[in-house]
């Protein structure tokens, strides 16, 4: 008699423990979860700096080239080839800057993946648990 007592209090031990194991874990996913998405914006907010004030020197030196180019380009070939070469090539440099920018904020650089990892592992873990 006195052990079955003894194992209703040590499955009753451990369930109270496994609540409260459980609840930690739980605690302690959200806190990563939060650490891991702030270093994600922070990832994201670098990339939209870089971006901004890439274009923005992008355009005021383009600005100045582009008129020194077509008035030097001009004295070889007439000013309307002269000034459709350069729009050319400084559309092609631009569209790799800012295809280089959009790289750094892809969707799929700000999902918080070790936090998922673990959920899922920690998600297997109780389920083999209460087999």
């Amino acid at each position: 008699m006195q052990e079955r007592v003894r194992e209703a209090q040590s499955f009753g031990g451990l369930v109270s423990q496994l609540t409260f194991e459980t609840a930690s874990l739980f605690r302690k996913e959200i806190e990563l979860a939060r650490s891991e998405l702030s270093q994600k914006v922070s990832q994201a907010g670098s990339g939209l700096i870089s971006t901004g004030i890439g274009g923005i020197i992008l355009f005021i030196g383009i600005q100045a080239l582009v008129a020194s180019a077509i008035l030097g380009l001009a004295l070889f070939v007439d000013w309307w080839l002269a000034a459709l070469i350069v729009g050319v090539v400084i559309t092609v440099i631009g569209a790799l800057i800012l295809r280089s920018g959009i790289a750094k904020l892809k969707a799929g650089n700000l999902v918080p993946r070790r936090t998922i990892g673990t959920l899922r592992e920690n998600t297997h873990w109780a389920r083999e648990q209460l087999r």
